[in-house]
């Protein structure tokens, strides 16, 4: 795919935005081959995702500016769809996805990542949603999921500001969960990832679709949404193996995605 790649490392996969010379900015055609990665992406066999950015620069500096210059209104909501379309797709996918965020992550570099189920970042990373500064609003989820990673508050200020904050900062108000130097960056992503891999893959992905489930529900359907979840693990290759495992007193355990 020419600005996206992919590849599979045992049941992780990495998909990584390579348009380095712009550092990883979204175009159309950006957007065009993410979709079609993400589209790809065996969720029977991989079982963890990564999501990040070609280069030392850059995770992903924003939209396209260039190609956003000249839209008229129509084609501005158009393309903000079209970024929301793929980004709530990665949101949805039902297995994990982790966000490595090496450098700037601003605008629709911040909004991709929050797409994520969590963000690690390198210590060079750089966040922020500066589109006011530009006559226009974030358009890909920004002004949803800010607020609800950081609280109103604190996503307004960013927001209203247009100021970018460094790693240090975006681990103090929750927006990553941890900070690494930047060579550790993908050995540590990956070591998450493997370790998510080798639990049981049904349970994670009850537990992915219940946690975003019950944000968007009441406390009341919210646990019901859970009940269900938990009550479907019952039964399955998964649940007994590990609950065998445990009696048993034995560390293997053969999950199957069954």
């Amino acid at each position: 795919m020419g600005f996206v790649n992919y590849e599979v490392k045992g049941a992780v996969g990495v998909v990584t935005i390579n348009r380095p010379e712009a550092l990883n900015a979204l175009n159309s055609a950006v957007l065009d081959d993410l979709k079609t990665v993400i589209e790809g992406v065996d969720v029977n066999e991989i079982r963890c995702l990564i999501l990040t950015g070609a280069g030392e620069k850059s995770f992903v500096a924003g939209a396209d500016i260039g190609e956003m210059s000249s839209l008229t209104k129509a084609e501005g909501e158009a393309f903000g769809k079209k970024g929301n379309d793929i980004f709530r797709q990665i949101e949805t996918l039902p297995i994990p996805v982790i966000a490595a965020v090496n450098g700037f992550a601003l605008g629709g570099g911040c909004e991709i990542a929050m797409s994520c189920d969590f963000r690690i970042c390198s210590d060079n990373a750089v966040f922020g949603q500066p589109e006011v500064g530009l006559g226009i609003t974030p358009g890909f989820g920004g002004t949803q999921r800010l607020a609800r990673l950081v609280g109103p508050g604190m996503a307004k200020q960013m927001i209203y500001t247009a100021r970018n904050i460094k790693a240090d900062e975006a681990f103090r108000i929750g927006l990553v969960n941890q900070v690494v130097p930047q060579e550790e960056l993908m050995p540590v992503v990956e070591k998450i990832a493997n370790g998510i891999a080798m639990n049981a893959p049904i349970a994670v992905r009850n537990c992915k679709k219940a946690i975003n489930d019950g944000l968007e529900a009441g406390m009341e359907e919210a646990i019901v949404i859970e009940e269900k979840l938990f009550g479907g693990c019952f039964e399955t290759h998964d649940q007994m193996e590990g609950m065998s495992a445990f009696l048993e007193k034995r560390k293997e355990k053969n999950f199957t995605n069954s």
